[in-house]
């Protein structure tokens, strides 16, 4: 009896649907202050800010500004694309929400210049 009953419960847990999300070109993506990001979002969000590149911390790590506070970004070399970007200088960041021991940050997937 008690084989049959986890049977039949294994077989209903594995029919249920799967709670799959695309993650890629195409995919929705939240416009966010960075303060939303820092407190009220999970990580592994993807998200949109729109802001200042302030600061170089280390290595690929930067600070990263909005009127509603600074939040550590992590942005790859190849994503500057060569181009110059100054802290007087308006960008579009997008990425997803992470935490690490230091706190959460951005991992920068795209970034563009603003006018």
């Amino acid at each position: 009896m008690k084989t049959r009953f986890a049977a039949a419960l294994l077989l209903s847990a594995l029919s249920l649907p799967a709670h799959a999300q695309f993650r890629g070109p195409g995919a929705p993506v939240r416009e966010v202050t960075v303060e939303q990001a820092r407190t009220h979002l999970r990580a592994g969000t993807d998200v949109t800010l729109t802001g200042y590149v302030v600061e170089r911390l280390r290595e690929d790590d930067y600070t990263f500004r909005d009127d509603s506070g600074s939040i550590r970004v992590e942005i790859s070399p190849r994503l500057f694309g060569g181009r110059t970007v100054t802290p007087q200088q308006r960008v579009r960041i997008t990425g997803e929400i992470e935490r690490s021991g230091r706190g959460r940050y951005i991992d920068v997937e795209s970034l563009d210049l603003l006018p």
